[in-house]
């Protein structure tokens, strides 16, 4: 499929589902919408995904079969500066794809458009009606379950549990992805939303995606998110961390980082704590451990500098680390596998 994506003000740096797309879908990205970038091309920012065009509109795009919203604020509000570009699409026939907590299904402007020109509108973050309280069997599957879990929200714990699955399925094995976020789900088509479902059910959401491809796979990898000491996301950490019942837990940082992202008023403890709460809160319900590391240095220019950073992360956590987009998995995977 043909797709364009919507990530304007913010590509690259705040832009993570368009740079999930761009590194992982097997789609093919025909442009990126952002008007302060305009007349450049992915490759003048990120050299190791899909290349395309950076254009001010849809108006502007080649033709394509979708638009995607490549972003999504704090709160997963929809920016009424992006509507143009959203009636554009639609009539032009595009399916519209978006992991916002606005559903724009619900957006009357949007849903005649869609039955008008014959689009189809895919809410991402729109949750199963079906979801119930978790029943505690999650670890009774046949895959080891890795679950990747984080210092704070964006630190890269999509791209670590994509990488991971790789570079496993690389080395031989079965693995799938178990996504529970908005941008994971794109890329694989399938998963429950986690953010947006009832308390409640959290667990039992990710209980249910291991139940349903634990006896088919050698390993799965769960994409994790928010972290367990973040003031606003700390409940859906906690319910993917016992709902999956993971075998063991990767640790994702990074490098630099001093301040919770959007709440720069808490600082981040230090990394060692992050790994006695991970694995002590776990312990109750399924005991598990942080074997490795995954250290995001993309804000580190220079790759010696980088591997400084990882070798430091590294004999903090006891476990070997890696950046896994810059330096591969290598002995990441092997503490896993």
């Amino acid at each position: 499929m043909r797709i364009a994506i919507l990530a304007h003000e913010k590509f690259p740096g705040r832009a993570k589902t368009a740079l999930g797309l761009l590194r992982y879908s097997d789609d093919e990205v025909v442009a990126v919408l952002d008007r302060d970038t305009a007349g450049s091309r992915v490759r003048d920012f990120v050299g190791d995904v899909q290349d395309a065009p950076i254009v001010a509109s849809m108006a502007d795009a080649p033709d394509c079969d979708a638009l995607v919203v490549g972003i999504a604020p704090i709160g997963g509000g929809f920016e009424e500066s992006w509507r143009d570009d959203v009636r554009t699409a639609l009539r032009n026939g595009c399916d519209l794809v978006a992991g916002l907590h606005y559903f724009l299904e619900d957006d009357d402007e949007f849903s005649e458009l869609a039955a008008a020109h014959g689009g189809d509108i895919w809410d991402v973050r729109r949750p199963p009606a079906d979801l119930t309280v978790a029943d505690g069997v999650a670890g009774e599957v046949d895959a080891e379950v890795v679950c990747t879990v984080g210092t704070d929200c964006s630190v890269g714990k999509m791209t670590a549990t994509m990488e991971l699955c790789e570079a496993a399925r690389a080395a031989g094995h079965d693995a799938a992805v178990v996504p529970t976020g908005q941008t994971g789900i794109m890329i694989e088509n399938w998963g429950v939303p986690v953010d947006r479902v009832v308390s409640d059910f959290t667990a039992g959401a990710v209980e249910s995606m291991i139940l349903e491809k634990g006896d088919e796979y050698d390993y799965l990898f769960v994409e994790g998110q928010g972290s367990i000491t973040h003031p606003a996301y700390s409940a859906v950490t906690c319910g993917i961390l016992h709902g999956a019942q993971p075998d063991s837990l990767v640790l994702c940082h990074e490098a630099g980082r001093e301040a919770v992202h959007g709440y720069e008023s808490y600082p981040l403890q230090p990394v060692e704590t992050y790994v006695d709460l991970y694995e002590e809160l776990a312990a109750p319900v399924r005991e598990t451990g942080v074997v490795a590391g995954a250290l995001n240095t993309v804000s580190v220019e220079d790759d010696a500098a980088a591997r400084d950073a990882v070798d430091e992360f590294a004999d903090t956590l006891g476990t070997p680390a890696t950046d896994l987009v810059r330096f591969g998995a290598g002995d990441v995977l092997e503490a896993i596998l």
